[in-house]
């Protein structure tokens, strides 16, 4: 069953239960049915109000929370045994008792609030350092589900980065992506054609893969609806989840993040991992061409990275040994010039 609708129908049936208990309540203290009803009905719109203002807080929240709020009770527990009002001069105080009464409430209460604050903020290995023969399950305690875009699925490349393991938490697609790619094997345009037909056959082997979690997630009617973009169904879609996106859309990304959504980019991750080429760095290069000028020759990265060489020309089909001494920024990326390595 869908989420949605599982939270709806609890919501209708403990509403229908709250107004019967306060009309057997109210029948109770000889009072009309009607008032009864009333305030169970408005009982239950008080915690449906504080359920929609905690839609963010997961279960993983919730369980951190109520962690640290034993840790602070138990905390305060022990500061209020120490007996400090048994001392003498708290002992000729008048309304002692009151006195004390306020006083451990206080204290329950703060040390309540700091333990609830700190375990929000807490992970899970800070809770294994305090509990270190207690670990949380790995799959329970990370991996968001990260769900895909078209294009992300049409470049291909997630099989080869899923197969590392890089990737945690499930995959979801939904049924609209699906669809959008069905459209595109079927829309006479040859170039369309073979992207759709990539984008399913990357979905058949996502799916035969051993260790990846895949799912098909069905959309509600809203998101069914023609008059939405593909985008904006996926944004809200990602927040419903509480999931991260992976586009290698930067319009959809920017939009994702400015509405809270983590979005992750491959393009963002292959620029990452860049090799950080400083002046004075040497490496083999292969040099595939002449340059711009009469003495130089190219040759490119694994990233495809091109670095020119100078003085290399006659070089050239030669894998050589060069000194980097100059890196240039472009549109394109960078630009490296290198020198070759003194014999």
């Amino acid at each position: 069953m869908n989420s949605a609708w599982s939270i709806l129908l609890v919501r209708a049936l403990f509403a229908a239960l709250f107004m019967v208990i306060g009309i057997f309540v109210s029948l109770g203290i000889d009072q009309p049915w009607w008032f009864g009803a009333v305030i169970g009905g408005t009982a239950m719109a008080l915690l449906v109000l504080l359920d929609m203002l905690f839609a963010r807080f997961s279960l993983r929240n919730f369980s951190h929370a109520t962690f640290g709020l034993g840790i602070g009770l138990f905390c305060a527990w022990l500061v209020t045994r120490i007996g400090i009002f048994q001392l003498g001069v708290f002992q000729r105080m008048e309304n002692l008792e009151d006195i004390r009464n306020v006083t451990e409430f206080l204290i329950y209460v703060s040390f309540a609030f700091f333990g609830v604050t700190f375990g929000l903020r807490s992970d899970r290995d800070q809770f294994a350092f305090i509990i270190p023969y207690v670990r949380f399950r790995r799959d329970g305690a990370e991996g968001e589900p990260l769900l895909l875009d078209t294009n992300i699925i049409i470049d291909g490349r997630i099989l080869k980065v899923a197969d590392t393991g890089f990737l945690s938490g499930p995959l979801v697609v939904p049924r609209f992506v699906l669809d959008e790619l069905q459209r595109l094997t079927e829309s006479g345009d040859s170039q369309k054609v073979i992207r759709g037909k990539r984008g399913l056959e990357v979905m058949e082997k996502l799916r035969g893969m051993t260790g990846v979690r895949l799912s098909i997630f069905e959309p509600e009617a809203w998101q069914k609806r023609e008059d939405l973009s593909v985008d904006a169904r996926l944004a809200h879609l990602a927040r419903q989840l509480n999931a991260r996106l992976l586009t290698n859309d930067e319009d959809l990304a920017k939009v994702a993040r400015l509405r809270g959504i983590t979005a992750l980019s491959f393009n963002d991750l292959v620029i990452a991992l860049q090799p950080q080429l400083n002046p004075g760095d040497e490496l083999a290069l292969n040099l595939l061409k002449p340059g711009k000028d009469r003495h130089q020759a190219v040759g490119y990265l694994a990233d495809g990275t091109m670095i020119v060489v100078n003085q290399a020309v006659g070089l050239v089909g030669q894998t050589v040994d060069v000194v980097i001494s100059s890196a240039l920024p472009t549109s394109a990326g960078r630009l490296i010039f290198a020198e070759l390595k003194a014999k």
